[in-house]
């Protein structure tokens, strides 16, 4: 079973303070959900596994631990998820980058891909599928079943902030991923918007309307 994942850092918590405050612009904006994305990569990569090498220090020679190689992917939901991929790759450099691209059709309210580009190797590789705003679930549940359906088997969700609807629909849709958020929210609206929310990501991020 998955797990659900709250990740409540004084760092974070006070960063997202200044995210979710409408008075906050593009810029700061953009710089905030990077260095929250970067601070939460620490909790999301902790289970990497480590092997033992021997190196040599300025006073004698030791053995020590370093990632065993394990294959990180990171996948943003466009286009908000974007803005959480710098400040992963600060961490890990090393992790290809895939993009999926979703809208929701009009007449049927369903996810629709327009746009998937992945690593070649994604069944060989962590994937960490990254996107702010967790509200109905629709979008998220969507990217990760077109990550499965092309052989993907490691699959973790990261949010910044979350609806507990949300939640619940991946849970329930994917019990294997776990889930990372940075808050738990209130509910979901009337417009299923998350309440207290920080808008729209995507439009907050790239100064669009």
């Amino acid at each position: 079973m998955g797990k659900v994942v709250v990740l409540d850092h004084p760092l974070i918590k006070h960063k997202l303070t200044f995210i979710r405050d409408k008075n906050t612009g593009s810029k700061d904006f953009r710089e905030l959900v990077k260095e929250v994305s970067m601070l939460m990569a620490y909790e999301v990569t902790r289970d990497l596994p480590l092997e033992e090498i021997e190196i040599e220090t300025p006073i004698c020679k030791t053995k020590s631990q370093v990632i065993s190689g394990k294959k990180v992917g990171l996948v943003p939901i466009l286009r908000a998820g974007l803005g959480m991929v710098d400040g992963m790759l600060n961490l890990i450099p090393a992790a290809k980058v895939g993009h999926i691209g979703l809208y929701r059709d009009p007449e049927t309210f369903k996810p629709v891909e327009y746009y998937c580009k992945l690593p070649q190797d994604i069944e060989e590789r962590d994937l960490i599928v990254l996107d702010p705003m967790l509200a109905t679930g629709g979008s998220a549940v969507a990217a990760i079943q077109f990550l499965k359906d092309r052989g993907a088997k490691n699959i973790k969700l990261m949010n910044l902030i979350a609806a507990p609807e949300g939640i619940e629909a991946v849970t329930a849709a994917h019990p294997d991923v776990d889930i990372y958020v940075a808050n738990v929210d209130e509910k979901l609206n009337e417009h299923a918007y998350i309440i207290p929310g920080l808008g729209d990501a995507g439009d907050r991020l790239f100064g669009t309307k």
